[in-house]
């Protein structure tokens, strides 16, 4: 260990942007054992680990990297996953950047962090490869039942916790197949889809059922389903899109961010997908505006690319600093040739088939309620952008979950969330708990994920008191 000095941060090789934006497969190659080992003995096992108290799940970090070194990988593999249902997952999608790898010691000391997020990603694809990562098999089977609403990742987190102690776990999700935005949301080029696929099928083998293509208010009550289980998770994420209102932006050819990923993904999985034939959710030839500057805008602006935009441009009303996104994800996006725009906000659209979007551009005033310098508009500064598809990245909001499902009694907070205990998820109903984006508003996979397992916890000990109270 401790090599931080004499070896250099090295990231696995990244595939050359004119081969890599013609298809959707991941970007980054695999680490070789060697290599694997050598970047993982850079890691200082300093006697605080900011990467792991930076890191949602808290995980062990430096003891899996130091198991890494020696060469001990199926040890390695059963560290990182005793605190994380996915792994394999959070290697490939997690903001290293601003999470453990951004706060690793030896960044701050000048020498290049760990690269911790490509590590975990060859440790947990080494163990699939060798039949480490074993079925899940209860040591012994609880009649209590477990609904869960959402099978994005919050909702599969907790599901992998609760059947492994026994208890009878259905999974309920409006879509055909399971992941939620792991499945639709994410492009392959981030997280190849067979990689979502395996934990949902070690998932159905251990024993949990998914009804899918299942409208929860409309195939099936929130009551009938409270009524079915001993205890329900809300699991649902947030899908309703912030807009943007503007003249002319009922335009067509302005297109929301979800259906445009969620028509890609669908087309990579041979799906028939009339919108994207027909040229409505699809990039090829066009001009691509895409505003917002999120991840999710990074992920429309990489897959215009592949798709054979003409060209694709990001409006984003602050600098590159002050962005929410990756900036490992903004720098990947403009070696493909993306084409960011800074410093510019959007005020109106031209065309009935959008044919231009009117922009504004601004400076970045004093910091707002978020730490954020504002930005405030330069007068006469309008210019306009030619586009032929615009997509609206702008962030997500959680849908009226009590209208939506008819539910008396579910407390929610002025943003719309659902209102859940810290750590347990508890709701103000009872027996039913919520975790996620639900709860958090648009967050990261890993929180959801950290929100699963903590309130799949908080679930075994509410069924627990129930089990003692039916004994006395």
């Amino acid at each position: 260990m401790l090599k931080f000095v004499d070896v250099a941060r090295d990231m696995p090789e990244k595939r050359p942007p004119n081969l890599r934006k013609q298809d959707f497969g991941e970007i980054y190659a695999e680490y070789a054992a060697a290599k694997a080992e050598e970047q993982a003995s850079r890691c200082s096992q300093c006697g605080v680990p900011y990467c792991q108290t930076h890191c949602p799940l808290h995980n062990n970090i430096p003891d899996w990297l130091r198991l890494t070194a020696e060469g001990r990988l199926q040890e390695a593999y059963e560290v990182s996953q005793a605190t994380n249902t996915f792994p394999e997952i959070c290697g490939r999608i997690c903001p290293q950047d601003r999470l453990c790898e951004g706060n690793c010691v030896i960044e701050q000391s000048g020498h290049g962090t760990v690269t911790i997020g490509s590590v975990e990603k060859y440790i947990t694809d080494t163990a699939w490869e060798n039949g480490w990562v074993k079925p899940i098999r209860p040591s012994r089977e609880r009649p209590e039942s477990v609904g869960i609403i959402g099978a994005g990742p919050g909702g599969l987190a907790a599901a992998d916790v609760l059947r492994r102690a026994g208890v009878q776990v259905t999974i309920y999700d409006r879509y055909d197949r399971a992941g939620g935005l792991l499945t639709y949301g994410i492009p392959g080029f981030k997280l190849e889809k067979d990689v979502v696929m395996k934990r949902i099928a070690q998932l159905e083998q251990g024993g949990v059922q998914f009804v899918l293509n299942c409208n929860v208010g409309e195939d099936l009550s929130f009551d009938a389903i409270r009524g079915k289980h001993d205890a329900v998770i809300i699991a649902t994420g947030v899908y309703k899109t912030r807009d943007l209102v503007a003249p002319g932006s009922d335009a067509s050819g302005i297109v929301r961010a979800i259906d445009f990923l969620t028509a890609s993904n669908r087309k990579s999985f041979g799906d028939d997908v009339p919108e994207f034939d027909t040229g409505e959710l699809n990039a090829a030839g066009k001009r691509v505006v895409v505003i917002g500057g999120g991840d999710t805008a990074m992920d429309c602006v990489r897959t215009s690319i592949r798709q054979g935009a003409e060209s694709v441009k990001c409006l984003y009303r602050r600098d590159r600093a002050n962005m929410p996104g990756s900036l490992r994800e903004v720098a990947n996006a403009e070696e493909e040739g993306v084409e960011f725009v800074w410093l510019s906000a959007p005020n109106a659209f031209d065309g009935d088939a959008v044919t231009g979007v009117r922009v504004d551009k601004m400076r970045l005033g004093l910091p707002d309620a978020s730490g954020r310098r504002a930005p405030e508009l330069i007068e006469g500064s309008e210019y306009v952008e030619g586009a032929d598809l615009v997509i609206k990245a702008l962030g997500f909001e959680p849908e009226d979950l009590p209208k939506l499902w008819g539910v008396d009694g579910l407390e929610v907070t002025r943003w719309g969330t659902v209102k859940a205990e810290f750590t347990t998820g508890k709701t103000s109903l009872d027996g039913v708990f919520a975790v996620g984006d639900i709860v958090r508003g648009a967050s990261l996979v890993v929180w959801a994920i950290r929100d699963g397992r903590d309130s799949a916890g908080a679930v075994l000990e509410y069924l627990g008191q129930n089990a003692m109270v039916a004994a006395e």
